[in-house]
């Protein structure tokens, strides 16, 4: 068949659909079978150039799709209008021929004729080389290519070139060698100095795919696109870096050198950006090229421990710490713009466990300040009653939150920010103003207008557990006054101790119905008992201790509820000193119904029970918790405010344990995890 060339000088306007035809099936079947005869013979009958099926693809569109050369070389030569009309999608000929079609004489001769029909993009931005990269379709690739190189490179909606495509399909077909052996070469910088392409770069394509292989292909055939950009993801190390990837970054090391003195859209160099995603071989790979780390500052002037610290990655902050000393030394104790060490930024953030490794390290200071006079503990302790606070809010309230602080927008929602009241400061200024500050924090936010509240929520137990490290480490000495006399929050609300009368008033109730039935109960034991003479005597009084106990829980409750109900008819000044009262009484109630249940058991067994081991277990088992009851109760009578402070020293040693035994519990893990599949493998291997 001859091929046609048309040349289209001017591109024709699209149909307006309303004023279309249908292509009825006869037609459609003659165009699929490249039936040319037949198809003469119809569509003289019809005004051409309006028919179309209802997806608005025209003749031409049908015939190119189904590859049919014959009526598509007809079409081309008789009505040329129909060349640049696209569909509904905004497809020309050549997006179908791209996804559906080959590279035919006619579709050649078509593409040379009008080259503005290959950088015609559709509703989705791509353009047929991009089809023609998704479909695998070789042949129209390299078509499209050759004959307009530069289109290799254009971005689609997703901000996709046909090059990235190529890359992220795994360069099947190895349509990627196409692609990179065209003379079109990319500039790397534009006029303005901003970073090109502005879309996605194939490179990191390749890097996230760890494709080392196509990383070398790109460096032979296009090196420069090595250092291309992305807005968010930085350059190729950058971005090699944040997912880990060893193999890429010792390639791109090599082949682009100078990507490691380069800042990311947050400041950060490439190795800062290692320390932050928890990569230790990356981190080794950029220590051993460059064994200067001082000398990398982010735009906060924060080292790789500083970084490391701040998100937690322990791995990284051990291997920093272990090594040398020249090394190690000038980044331990560093201050950033701020003034924080990165003992500060890991108690500002919670990071448990870097807090441990650094506080434990002999050569990190505990007590230097930051710009706002903030010790890390200082930080810590304020950090922990934000946390407080956002636990005890309800979920609305911080949504709220939220919304106040995306309509003023004053502060990244990487940073948190820290409310800190200047009398709890260890200098000893006194002045009921409440400062502010970032987690980045300090000097940057007097630059710009500081919320009040923040966008990220705390995590309440790795603040609390940094908090109670630093306690233990790197708190400031105080005298035992000072320790038993800290300032308390703030007393319940109305509402709460409303809510706390009526749950305190059903508990006495409870607790006066279940002692009544066991006073009424219990005594008929008496005449059961047919033991011995010393036996009846004993069984006699303890069965005496009981009801005397038992009795004395009836009434405490009951008259801790009377209390309860009659601070509905006094002042409301009253309500306060009743419910402490009361939750004294319901108390000691609770307490006499545990004690006189460990005496109804104890009867149980004298009775001539013949369990006496196990006899024995209950009844050591009845001592042991009465003596902690007795200890509990003991707290429980003791004024609110001596409660808290009790409560604030012993909940540090329970932070504190339990870091450890979680600590403990990950080690093991780590340890036996690889022998138990060495095992399992030794059993499943075939004898």
């Amino acid at each position: 068949m001859s091929s046609v060339a048309i040349n289209i000088v001017q591109n024709s306007i699209p149909i307006d659909h309303m004023a279309n035809t249908r292509i009825d099936s006869k037609l459609y079947e003659c165009v699929k079978q490249d039936n040319i005869e037949e198809f003469k013979s119809l569509v003289q009958q019809h005004l051409t150039e309006k028919l179309v099926t209802p997806c608005g693809n025209t003749l031409l569109h049908v015939a190119v799709s189904y590859g049919s050369d014959n009526i598509t070389s007809y079409l081309a030569g008789t009505f040329p209008s129909l060349i640049t009309i696209q569909n509904s999608q905004k497809d020309t000929i050549l997006h179908l021929a791209a996804r559906e079609g080959q590279a035919s004489h006619t579709i050649i001769s078509l593409a040379e004729s009008n080259p503005s029909l290959t950088g015609k993009t559709n509703t989705k931005g791509n353009t047929p080389l991009h089809d023609a990269v998704i479909a695998d379709n070789k042949e129209v690739a390299k078509l499209l290519v050759s004959r307009d190189p530069e289109v290799a490179y254009y971005n689609n909606n997703n901000g996709k070139s046909p090059l990235y495509l190529a890359v992220e399909n795994g360069n099947k077909k190895e349509i990627l060698d196409d692609l990179l052996k065209t003379e079109a070469s990319f500039p790397i910088r534009s006029e303005d100095g901003d970073a090109l392409p502005k879309g996605r770069s194939p490179v990191h394509a390749a890097i996230e795919q760890r494709n080392r292989d196509i990383l070398e292909k790109i460096e032979k055939e296009k090196p420069e696109l090595l250092r291309l950009t992305e807005e968010e993801l930085g350059n190729s190390l950058h971005y090699a870096s944040s997912i880990g990837f060893l193999e890429g970054v010792r390639f791109l090391l090599t082949k682009f050198h100078d990507g490691a003195y380069e800042t990311n859209l947050e400041g950060n160099y490439p190795i800062h950006v290692a320390c932050k995603s928890d990569s230790v071989d990356v981190v080794k790979e950029f220590l051993d090229i460059f064994p200067y780390p001082k000398e990398f500052l982010n735009k906060k002037g924060q080292n790789i421990l500083h970084v490391a610290a701040k998100y937690g990655n322990r791995s990284v902050v051990r291997y920093i710490l272990k090594q040398d000393q020249k090394l190690v030394a000038p980044l331990l104790n560093a201050i950033d713009e701020d003034g924080n060490t990165p003992l500060h930024l890991a108690a500002v953030c919670g990071r448990c466990t870097a807090t441990f490794l650094l506080v434990r390290d002999n050569r990190v200071e505990h007590f230097i300040v930051n710009n706002e006079n903030f010790t890390p503990y200082d930080v810590a302790k304020q950090q922990s009653k934000m946390a407080v606070d956002q636990y005890n809010k309800t979920d609305e309230m911080l949504a709220k939150e939220r919304e106040q602080f995306d309509s003023k927008n004053s502060i990244p929602a990487d940073e948190i920010q820290i409310e800190v009241n200047s009398e709890d400061v260890k200098d000893g200024k006194k002045n009921s103003t409440t400062e502010k500050a970032t987690a980045s924090t300090g000097s940057q936010g007097k630059d710009k207008a500081v919320d009040s509240k923040h966008y990220k929520l705390l995590d309440y137990y790795g603040t609390m557990t940094t908090l109670s490290i630093l306690y233990f480490h790197a708190r400031p000495e105080k005298s035992l006054y000072e320790r038993f006399t800290s300032t308390q929050g703030k007393p319940p609300r109305k509402q709460e101790i409303t809510i706390r009368i009526q749950n305190l008033l059903v508990v006495a109730v409870l607790v006066a119905g279940v002692t009544f039935a066991g006073a009424i109960q219990m005594p008929q034991q008496r005449d059961k008992n047919n033991g011995t003479e010393l036996n009846s005597i004993t069984v006699s009084s303890l069965l005496d201790v009981y009801l005397c106990l038992d009795v004395w829980a009836l009434n405490t409750s009951v008259v801790a509820a009377i209390i309860l109900l009659l601070t509905n008819l006094n002042d409301v000044n009253f309500a306060p000193f009743a419910l402490w009262f009361s939750s004294l009484m319901v108390g000691g109630s609770i307490y006499m119904m545990c004690l006189s249940f460990f005496f109804a058991v104890t009867i149980a067994l004298w009775g001539g029970s013949t369990y006496g081991l196990f006899a024995a277990i209950l009844i050591v088992v009845g001592i042991v918790f009465f003596l902690a009851q007795t200890l509990l109760y003991i707290i429980w009578i003791l004024q609110p405010s001596v409660n808290q402070i009790i409560e604030g020293k012993l909940s540090h040693y329970v932070y504190y344990i339990s870091f450890f035994m979680r600590v403990y519990n990950w080690r093991c893990l780590a340890y036996s995890l690889p022998r138990l599949h060495k095992l399992r493998d030794l059993w499943t291997k075939p004898k």
